[in-house]
């Protein structure tokens, strides 16, 4: 099988349907464009757990259809690399051994070192012949167009709920531009958590708390995230 083998199908925000187009004749400024291939689809007593996240970094809902492409999402929107997410961007298709295959990839990242094509799947599947074989496949194609391709399962347990934590306070609009430009002058690199509030006067001590939880969103400020995120977690400045 060659790339030339391989067909994309789009569906574009404007309603348009863009159907088994040539896999490299794709670019990345038409699948971040694109609009969800499937459908999401809710209703009383589904199996998996799908909803729409707002993301900071695509100022939009990204819808998702499990609790671990959601947790995909968060760190997404929390990599400062990233500048475009997109939900099952394109259907590949493609005759494998006499077989149509066909893929519809979880997510589509632009990021500043190049785009990333995810697929996400629990760590206890990937082992199983056939998520092996469509993984393999998809991969080829994908690296056929010079991106990458990444298979994301659990990560650890520690690190998502801090940064689902942190993800509550992602919506810059809620703080005030003056207080933030106070936090990011203020000499709070090696100042622990529950003491930074107090380098900033002026300003209620919950709503100050509540910003650098922000910046430490925008990465603004750094701590150890692999912990639990400590009153007395340390803070760092970014380089």
């Amino acid at each position: 099988m060659t790339s030339q083998d391989v067909t994309f199908s789009v569906r574009c925000r404007d309603g348009e349907v863009l159907e088994d187009r040539a896999w490299p004749t794709v670019s990345a400024d038409l699948l971040c464009s694109a609009s969800p291939w499937r459908t999401f689809r809710w209703y009383r007593g589904q199996r998996h757990y799908s909803g729409t996240y707002w993301s900071a970094t695509t100022q939009s809902h990204v819808p998702y259809e499990s609790r671990l492409e959601l947790a995909r999402l968060l760190f997404a929107d929390f990599d400062a690399s990233v500048r475009g997410i997109v939900a099952q961007p394109f259907l590949l298709k493609s005759m494998v051994e006499g077989t149509v295959r066909k893929q519809v990839p979880d997510y589509f990242l632009l990021t500043a070192a190049g785009p990333v094509v995810v697929d996400v799947k629990p760590h206890q599947r990937l082992a199983q012949p056939e998520v092996t074989a469509t993984f393999a496949w998809t991969e080829q194609v994908v690296e056929s167009r010079g991106w990458r391709y990444e298979v994301w399962s659990e990560p650890s347990t520690q690190l998502l709920e801090n940064v689902r934590f942190l993800a509550g306070f992602r919506r810059g609009w809620l703080f005030g531009p003056d207080l933030l430009d106070e936090l990011r002058c203020a000499d709070l690199d090696g100042v622990p958590l529950d003491e930074a509030s107090k380098c900033v006067p002026g300003h209620p001590g919950p709503r100050v708390r509540a910003a650098i939880l922000h910046l430490l969103w925008t990465h603004d400020l750094h701590t150890e995230l692999a912990e639990p995120l400590r009153p007395s977690a340390v803070l760092k400045r970014s380089a």
